[in-house]
């Protein structure tokens, strides 16, 4: 009886281990183009693809939209909500057209109409503040990026209503906001001044930006919007600079990988640190981004792939697919899938799968022969080791099959029918790799961090392990 009441003991620790490392992570990403009332603008949903796609790859669950109504932003935003309550994170960002209307922002879905002061206070557009307050304001560390700072499309509309005898102030741009404690917000430009949009089809500067830094291993937020400012300022020759207000009582790490090492020089805080674990490094951002775009038949999509990673491993890609959306209808299939048979997609693969194709030592050169030539660096020996194995994963969740790092017959005859970029050569030797032409960076395999939130799982192990121990001598006597 008293083996057993210690074994209940630690599973309970073991559980209640998992429970104290799990963080709950809450993001709202909505970007707005396509409106019916006013010019569109060219760039909010490709940005927010691209900042639900980093957002995800650092731990958080995204309630994402673009192109939203009234009633469907309210739809997201009741969703966003619920999700946000005691959360430990909430991350709320915008993109699209915002205004200032008597000193309150307000943000307008794509079916917005407004002729009058009174439209907007009835409800055509969403009140930034009361939004904010009713959404996040149960979140610890809330984070919000407003990318919306473009002109006022209503304003002309508004002031010509107002009458003779009332006086209407419509701002430029958004106006000045102040954050709560453990609050960060973020403006793409100063209270009162505008914001580009940058080249049609990429990210704006702003958002640019920011998926270049906020999820920067070991950096922490304020640190990153340091960064983004510079970069923006940079990139529009001092045209714009960010603004913002903070009163985070802690750092915030949105990816802490290298956040122990960099605290452990200096003198210990007093403030709470708030760590977002990651589970990728960012060449698995990097996967992730080209998985939402790879087949849009969108150039201006694939473009924003190449404009955040100009020397990216899917650049090749992502360039013969413009060619061939600029020769053909928008709605060609993705040149990569033409002729592959369906189970490409939906076969499992693993050991057993792999040894039934009986790949010589020749055949797996060529295997890796061909990765490297698609972009994906990896040594050509002969053997599939876990380097080799790693490389198959990622060119696997690239083309979208079922990510193993073994290969089956289809997956394997698929890879013999793409064409590579850089054409393997017999001068190849078995212990180098082939490097892809204007190759800008190894790809780095994905590791854990100490204190990430695999400590959970070690917890339990170890638990396990003591408790087998146990088991064992018990059954033993």
């Amino acid at each position: 009886m008293r083996y057993l009441t210690v074994i209940l003991s630690l599973i309970c620790m073991a559980f209640t281990a998992q429970s104290a490392n799990a963080e709950r992570r809450v993001a709202f990403v909505v970007g707005n183009g396509t409106y019916k009332n006013v010019q569109p603008l060219p760039n909010p949903e490709i940005d927010a693809k691209s900042m639900a796609s980093v957002l995800r790859n650092v731990g958080f669950e995204v309630v994402e939209g673009t192109n939203l109504t009234r009633d469907k932003m309210t739809e997201r935003l009741l969703e966003f909500g619920k999700k946000a309550q005691g959360a430990d994170v909430a991350v709320f960002f915008y993109a699209g057209h915002g205004i200032a209307i008597g000193g309150t922002n307000y943000l307008l879905p794509i079916d917005a109409d407004i002729k009058s002061e009174m439209d907007v206070k009835l409800g055509s557009a969403i009140n930034i503040d009361l939004t904010l307050d009713q959404t996040m304001s149960d979140a610890k560390v809330k984070l919000v990026f407003l990318d919306a700072c473009r002109d006022n499309p209503f304003a002309a509309k508004i002031k010509a209503n107002a009458g003779a005898t009332r006086s209407v102030s419509v701002q430029t741009g958004l106006a000045e906001m102040k954050s709560g404690e453990g609050t960060l917000i973020a403006f793409a430009t100063g209270p009162g001044q505008t914001a580009l949009d940058g080249q049609q089809g990429s990210n704006s500067p702003f958002t640019r930006a920011l998926i270049a830094n906020i999820a920067t291993p070991g950096v922490e937020i304020q640190q990153a919007m340091t960064k983004v400012r510079a970069q923006v300022n940079e990139e529009t020759r001092k045209g714009q600079l960010p603004w913002g207000h903070t009163n985070l009582i802690g750092a915030v790490y949105l990816n802490p990988a290298a956040a122990p090492a960099a605290n452990a020089a200096g003198p210990a805080s007093s403030a709470p640190a708030v760590a977002v674990a990651a589970t990728a490094p960012d060449s698995d951002v990097e996967v992730e981004f080209w998985r939402t775009v790879r087949d849009s038949n969108k150039p201006e999509e694939l473009n924003a792939y190449l404009s955040s990673y100009p020397n990216g491993q899917f650049k090749p890609l992502a360039l013969a697919r413009i060619a061939a959306l600029k020769d053909g209808p928008s709605t060609a299939t993705r040149n990569l899938t033409t002729g592959i048979d369906p189970k490409t997609f939906e076969a499992e693969a693993n050991q057993t799968t792999e040894d039934q194709i009986g790949l010589a030592v020749g055949q797996r050169r060529d295997v890796q022969r061909r990765l490297n030539g698609l972009g994906f660096d990896t040594k050509v020996t002969g053997k599939f080791d876990a380097p080799t194995r790693a490389v198959i994963t990622r060119w696997q969740a690239a083309r979208g099959y079922p990510s193993s790092g073994f290969l089956n017959r289809f997956q394997h005859k698929a890879l013999l029918t793409e064409i590579v970029v850089t054409t393997p050569t017999a001068a190849s030797s078995d212990g180098e790799a082939r490097k892809p032409a204007r190759r800008a960076q190894q790809q780095q395999q994905p590791q854990r961090s100490s204190g990430q939130r695999g400590g959970g799982d070690a917890g339990a192990a170890f638990v396990g392990g003591v408790v087998g121990g146990m088991m064992g001598g018990m059954f033993r006597r």
